[in-house]
């Protein structure tokens, strides 16, 4: 059985209005994550993700591809993770808000 971790992830650029939310939630549902992404007052983007930590992992990696190889929408110009902080019973699904 795998282990299921999280992380969070804040991503800096041009990343609100171009789609990127929904992007981000295509990838993490091809790669079995739950959780949500959601724009910051900040301009960021914040992304709650659970599951393997290998999809987390693939996940962060193509947050910081440049160029994308996936489409993604905007520009992304960083990446902050916070790894753990606790999984959340009942998380199903991959939202965006």
């Amino acid at each position: 059985m795998t282990a299921i971790e999280r992380a969070t992830f804040f991503v800096r650029g041009r990343v609100q209005g171009v789609g990127f939310r929904w992007w981000v939630r295509s990838q993490a549902l091809q790669l079995g994550l739950a959780g949500y992404a959601r724009n910051l007052d900040d301009r960021r983007v914040e992304i709650c993700a659970q599951g393997p930590l290998e999809a987390l992992e693939r996940l962060e990696a193509q947050l910081r591809e440049n160029p994308s190889r996936t489409g993604r929408p905007g520009r992304v110009t960083g990446v902050t993770p916070q790894w753990g902080g606790g999984l959340r019973e009942g998380l199903q699904g991959f939202k965006e808000f």
